[in-house]
């Protein structure tokens, strides 16, 4: 029913609590049958979640899945829903209209000392402001403050993406006030319970430049909370265990090798083979997975066997004698499409570009900073945060001299870029700093970079992107970061597929 689901509805979104928590036309899933259960995994850049599939109720328009999370007894409800936004554009501009009218009425009454001037939601392409964020001024004489806010009817990406605004739409008022007000800084007004993420983004910006206000609009919509922003609020979260990649690519080696040898000779040393965890290894061309093996066991057995598949999400399929044919047939598509000189018009070589820069890049990590790359183990798509499903880190390693570094990359344009990463340094600081009795850190504990001795300093953070898809905002977010925050961002040049090259880098924050 979930595959039929999917294949009907390429538009579906997943749901958790009524937020849109997966886009299927973006993300990758799995459905698969292990021990009697029914597993389903959803992955994308920003997360990644399996579940225990319990239970199904088909509805008009969705389906409702009980899940359990894996270690966990109690039963959660998700949803399935056609299309992630089912409101018709009329809808939407309603619950947008009416959401000036309650903003209006808020800051009459909570703010009474200030003028409200040019409240509006009106979509500002030239300026990357949406109509699903309402701004506006506050002003009292020659002083002044930015106002930005999102309704509830709207998802929890929009809402998490309201800082990014928050920023921009300061810096547009600073800009039109020059010379006549003082801007003092952003007030952001979010529904109740949705500003966790953006109140531990706020923690990290600077305070110099701006003062940033966030408050949640509360039940009944005639109260505001005002949330603490110097707090970053409850970061607890348990680190996933390092494997052993070497064992797991030893335990894999007969499937692998049954990969290869299906594979034409001049194609075998296109391929690479990475260990995922510690029982399923990927092969991959250019970062496109195609293939791979997990480890099982047999049924009413404790004998292991390797289970080794090809395609991906609707498309897995066992690779046995009999689908061996369609096995060379999508190879033979793959290797004539996806290579560094291939068609920009093709899907295949147009799939997962992040990941293709991923693995063009993480051979050689000096050609980024002088101060990578070495004989340190470099970790990708680290499953970082057990407690959190925005779980996974493009590239974590260390410099020479041991200081962690976050590498997050993008291929194309993306307002959110800059916090997006933020999110990720957030937390792996949080782990650096939590220490046991004897001052062995969290990463060591869970034996990330063995035999590397890791500095206290904060984390480097690296964005990493074609030079002409660096978005034009993102060097004004960057700007408004905690100079607590060491960030760098690196510029390629657009032939990175073929001859990744630096065109430039800025760097911001402390040493």
């Amino acid at each position: 029913m979930l595959e039929q689901f999917f294949v009907d509805h390429p538009r579906a979104a997943l749901l958790e609590d009524g937020r849109v928590i997966f886009e299927m036309a973006a993300a990758q899933y799995s459905i698969s049958a292990e021990h009697g259960r029914c597993l389903l995994h959803v992955w994308s850049e920003e997360r990644n979640m399996v579940r225990t599939v319990t239970g199904l109720e088909a509805r008009k328009e969705a389906l409702r899945i009980r899940v359990r999370r894996l270690g966990t007894q109690r039963p959660q409800s998700i949803e399935v829903v056609k299309d992630r936004d089912l409101r018709t554009p009329a809808t939407r501009a309603l619950s947008r209209s009416r959401y000036l009218q309650l903003l209006e009425r808020l800051i009459s009454r909570h703010f009474h000392e200030y003028k409200l001037e040019s409240l509006r939601s009106a979509m500002d392409l030239e300026h990357s402001f949406g109509p699903a964020y309402a701004r506006g001024l506050l002003v009292r004489g020659q002083h002044c403050w930015a106002l930005i806010g999102v309704n509830a009817e709207e998802n929890q990406a929009t809402i998490d993406g309201v800082l990014t605004l928050g920023i921009l739409w300061l810096a547009y008022c600073r800009e039109h006030t020059a010379g006549k007000r003082v801007c003092h800084g952003v007030k952001i007004l979010l529904p109740a319970g949705c500003g966790a993420t953006t109140r531990a983004r706020m923690a990290w910006l600077n305070r110099d430049l701006a003062q940033w206000e966030l408050y949640e609009v509360g039940a009944g919509n005639d109260g505001l909370e005002s949330i603490d922003t110097r707090d970053q609020g409850n970061l607890k979260m348990r680190l996933v265990h390092a494997f052993n990649p070497e064992t797991a690519l030893e335990r894999a080696q007969d499937g692998v090798a049954h990969v290869l040898r299906l594979l034409p000779p001049g194609m075998r040393s296109r391929v690479a083979v990475t260990a995922r965890h510690a029982n399923e290894v990927g092969i991959s061309l250019y970062g496109l997975e195609f293939a791979r093996v997990r480890q099982g066991f047999v049924a009413d057995s404790f004998d292991r066997q390797a289970n080794v598949t090809f395609g991906a999400g609707a498309s897995e399929t066992p690779l046995l004698g009999e689908t061996e044919a369609g096995f060379a047939e999508l190879m033979q598509r793959l290797f004539a499409n996806r290579f560094p000189e291939g068609s920009a018009r093709n899907p295949l070589f147009r799939l997962q570009p992040e990941s293709w820069l991923q693995s063009t890049l993480e051979g050689d990590l000096s050609r980024i900073d002088d101060c990578l790359g070495g004989d340190v183990v470099t970790y990708h798509q680290v499953p970082a945060f057990a407690g959190a499903d925005r779980a996974m880190l493009d590239l974590l390693t260390v410099t020479r001299a041991g200081r962690l570094a976050i590498l997050e990359l993008k291929a194309d344009e993306d307002l959110h870029f800059p916090l997006q990463g933020l999110d990720y340094w957030i937390r792996v600081h949080w782990l650096q700093q939590q220490r046991a009795a004897n001052g062995v850190g969290e990463l060591e504990q869970n034996g990330y970079f063995p035999g590397t001795p890791l500095l206290h300093q904060s984390p480097l953070m690296y964005y990493i992107v074609p030079a002409l898809r660096v978005h034009p905002s993102m060097d004004t977010v960057l700007q408004h970061f905690s100079p607590a925050i060491a960030w760098t961002l690196v510029a390629l040049n657009e032939a990175w597929r073929s001859e990744p090259k630096v065109i430039f880098r800025k760097r911001g924050g402390c040493a």
